[in-house]
């Protein structure tokens, strides 16, 4: 990670509540914490993420002053809705399988663990404005403010960014000014229906779009959830045509996410409180645009499901960026540590304020993902393995060499140690986070895998 004399600022920085000075210590400003949370938003997913043709200043600009996470990860999930999990991983700093199942009340949990009760207790004000469905609904509860909004129309999606940025410009008018504020902003976009409004839709045209070398017509073998919803969104095989247009309107669709987090910005900048802003942009999970002819979340490719941005700016933040592997929910430890507030017990996620500061390289040295019973995944700093154990595929990638994903090396001879090496790197990683699935079963299914007819498809727009 690229490093300067912002490190030192950063140890000069240091926040704690007012409630645990001492009578004679100096007074530290806690910071603001804003975080802007994208639903589907790819780890390229931004122009100064690496997709050129996308128009991103706002969102740019904290890339540019602050510290990307490369090697950010959601950990796995139970449904083909990953965003649910993720966000309750999220909010709880637990892991996949260790998170309230999905229809808890918040009666039934201690809700003083959830991230905003965390915040709150070292006197914040919490806020949270964000899509109703497919997330931890007691979590949300927990904060000290909470609006959800159901955009699932297409005329409503046109304005979704507008109106969550409206709600957190009111907050900001209306807030305590004797508190420091933690906002959690959760638009329902770049989802699809992948529609924004006209400005943003004029901007792209599908002629521009570049595909991905890992474009594939359709994927070569079953990987286990190969109907699911997202994969409906477009025809097989896969066509050229349809996959730039719809890669456009994600781009659209993000740029207007952009447009209206710069107002946001703009507004803590003109009151003064920019500067002592904490801004994390995240997402809570990636998002296949045709690669290995996959259209969804459902997979654990490095494009795919698992993967997310999370780029973290402000006060005593270095700018660089780091390939240590982290996942979402060390967000919640992240943010305890940043507001001084106390990290619940049971909480898995680590705090990457030693990452930023410097004093630390790495947060672990591998890391995990799944999906449901049929994918397991691990990776180190160069390797990974996925394993596919209903059909009895296994794949291995060289990343440093091949990070598309492209040649499979778990059946080349001079790899075999490294496979067994990787199989044992993964089953590790399982038990470590209590996955007992198995990587082998006694009558895997055939690996071929035939396209349903074209009648069978959802069309586009569609929830």
């Amino acid at each position: 990670m690229k490093t300067h004399s912002l490190l030192l600022a950063f140890a000069a920085f240091w926040f704690v509540p007012l409630s645990m000075l001492q009578a004679d210590a100096p007074v530290r400003r806690q910071p603001n914490i804003l975080h802007i949370h994208a639903d589907d938003h790819r780890p390229d997913g931004l122009h100064a993420l690496g997709t050129k043709l996308l128009h991103t200043p706002n969102l740019d600009a904290l890339v540019e002053r602050g510290t990307s996470f490369t090697r950010c990860y959601t950990m796995g999930s139970m449904s083909g809705a990953v965003c649910q999990p993720s966000r309750t991983m999220m909010l709880t700093g637990k892991s996949w399988l260790r998170i309230p199942a999905a229809k808890t009340s918040l009666k039934e949990l201690d809700a003083s663990t959830f991230l905003p009760r965390v915040i709150a207790a070292a006197g914040y004000q919490t806020f949270h404005v964000g899509k109703g469905g497919n997330e931890f609904t007691p979590g949300l509860q927990s904060f000290g403010q909470n609006i959800t909004m159901n955009d699932h129309a297409l005329d409503q999606r046109r304005g979704s960014s507008e109106r969550h940025a409206d709600a957190v410009l009111k907050f900001l008018d209306e807030r305590e000014r004797n508190k420091p504020f933690y906002v959690y902003l959760a638009p329902p976009v770049p989802h699809d229906p992948r529609v924004a409004a006209p400005e943003f839709m004029d901007k792209y045209s599908s002629k521009d779009v570049v595909l991905s070398k890992a474009f594939m017509p359709v994927h070569p073998f079953d990987n286990g959830e190969m109907t699911v919803r997202d994969e409906k969104l477009a025809p097989w095989p896969r066509t050229v045509e349809d996959t730039k247009q719809q890669i456009a309107d994600y781009y659209a669709c993000v740029t207007g996410l952009d447009h209206h987090v710069g107002r946001i910005i703009e507004r803590l900048r003109s009151e003064g409180q920019l500067e002592s802003t904490i801004v994390v942009f995240s997402g809570d999970n990636g998002l296949s645009l045709g690669e290995h002819g996959l259209f969804g979340k459902q997979n654990l490719y490095e494009f795919g499901g698992m993967h997310v941005p999370l780029v973290i700016a402000g006060p005593g933040i270095p700018k660089g960026e780091t390939g240590a592997l982290v996942y979402l929910m060390d967000l919640l430890p992240t943010f305890a540590e940043l507001a001084g507030a106390k990290t619940p017990e049971g909480v898995e996620g680590k705090s990457l304020v030693p990452v930023i500061k410097g004093s630390e390289s790495k947060v672990r040295d591998a890391l995990y993902t799944a999906y449901k019973n049929c994918q397991r995944a691990v990776r180190n700093e160069r390797w990974k393995l996925i394993r596919y154990p209903l059909v009895n595929v296994t794949q291995l990638f060289d990343l440093s060499i091949d990070p598309l994903e492209l040649e499979n090396l778990s059946d080349k001879p001079e790899h075999a140690d490294k496979l067994e090496e990787m199989t044992f790197l993964l089953e590790k990683e399982m038990k470590t986070y209590g996955d007992d699935a198995p990587l082998v079963v006694a009558d895997p299914a055939p690996a071929k895998w035939e396209p349903p007819v074209q009648s069978d498809v959802a069309r586009k727009g569609k929830l």
